[in-house]
């Protein structure tokens, strides 16, 4: 149950609010001032806070400030005597929102709840960073990524096939691994495919394995990936470049949940889930025969479309600033900063190439700028 705290001089505020947010099954706890409010920081975790800007001694503008010192929890501010400048000052200072006295309940409830949606996408990242590693968090706080996470949240924990599309370089992968990040395979492998990678002669062999002199470079017997993943996922990246031998072997794996090495005879049982992930556009494959349609109802039980960058574009912010921090943080270089104007460009920009691109461009400035980046420097560096 999500626990709120309340700062508000005025106890027929507070009063008020409790009641509306227990009725709403949140647990309430209040404080009449700043102080006993930051003590109450220190001693509890709370998901969200509600503070009043005007209060006798410490002002809320000022509390604000040293909640943060003490943790990253989403504020919204309330104030009666409230002014664009404060607002705009509140909101500055990292409030989540801002609501003017008298307050409309309804406007508060849904400023609460994205409010707590914020928290709970903060916490989910930091236990996938535990999990998984930096290298793999899911950076965005934008409504499709939002969407992306509570989809990945529903399918994660069942052993339901999914199918991840979208354009290169979105982060399809990234999703393929929380997925199974989440999953009650979580603690057995992870085996990645890049079905475009592997020669067409040679992807039967590595999916399936081989057995010894089987071919003429077989010279040992081999465990396929199906093999080498069973117990945990098998995430089979670009397979719209899987070619019709393969695809048709596949199926028979995904039907009997058996499979048979190249060259051999005996049927090897697996336990795997598959996910699989494309750019390209499998309804038309399908019409081109240059992919199976059976293998594809196989595969699609749950698709995740990925969106481009550019239907993401308030992500771009928070996106820049993680690989600012990585590339400086690598590069025993100063943190950087970049300007309103730098950040504007980079979302005027028609990423082609997406979130990789984009993440080779702040590379590229990390590496070549000093101090702050500006809007001159992206044009000419985003290229």
């Amino acid at each position: 149950m999500p626990r709120i705290l309340i700062i508000d001089d005025e106890r027929s505020i507070r009063n008020t609010l409790r009641e509306i947010l227990e009725y709403e099954k949140y647990t309430v706890d209040d404080a009449s001032e700043g102080e006993t409010g930051l003590q109450m920081v220190r001693e509890n975790k709370y998901d969200a806070i509600l503070c009043d800007i005007k209060m006798p001694g410490m002002d809320g503008i000022e509390v604000l400030a040293k909640i943060f010192e003490i943790v990253d929890t989403p504020v919204v501010m309330i104030s009666g005597h409230g002014t664009i400048d404060t607002a705009v000052e509140a909101i500055k200072k990292g409030a989540y929102d801002y609501i003017s006295k008298p307050i409309d309940l309804n406007r508060l409830l849904v400023a609460l709840r994205n409010a707590l949606d914020r928290t709970r996408l903060v916490d989910e990242t930091r236990f996938l960073k535990r999990r998984i590693g930096a290298n793999y968090e899911m950076i965005g706080l934008s409504e499709p990524m939002m969407q992306i996470r509570t989809m990945i949240a529903k399918v994660a924990p069942t052993d339901a096939r999914v199918l991840i599309t979208g354009e290169n370089g979105t982060g399809k992968e990234l999703v393929a691994r929380h997925l199974h990040a989440l999953s009650n395979r979580s603690s057995a492998p992870f085996i990645e495919v890049n079905c475009a990678a592997i020669p067409a002669e040679l992807i039967e062999s590595n999916l399936f394995g081989h057995e010894k002199g089987s071919f003429t470079s077989a010279i040992k017997q081999h465990k396929g990936d199906f093999e080498q993943a069973s117990g945990g996922t098998l995430f089979l990246d670009e397979i719209g470049d899987m070619s019709l031998s393969a695809q048709s072997k596949v199926l028979r794996a995904l039907q009997e949940n058996k499979i048979t090495r190249v060259g051999g005879e005996k049927e090897i049982p697996v336990d795997v889930r598959v996910i699989a992930a494309t750019n390209k556009n499998i309804r038309e494959e399908i019409q081109n025969k240059t992919f199976r349609e059976d293998l594809y109802h196989r595969l699609s039980v749950i698709v995740i479309e990925v969106p481009p960058l550019h239907k993401r574009l308030d992500d771009i912010p928070l996106l820049v600033g993680q690989f600012l921090a990585d590339f400086t943080t690598g590069m025993g270089k100063p943190p950087m900063e970049i300007s309103p104007e730098a950040m504007d460009a980079l979302k005027e920009i028609h990423w082609t190439g997406n979130i990789r691109q984009l993440k080779n461009v702040v590379e590229r400035m990390a590496i070549l700028c000093e101090g702050t980046i500006t809007d001159a420097d992206v044009k000419r560096f985003a290229i």
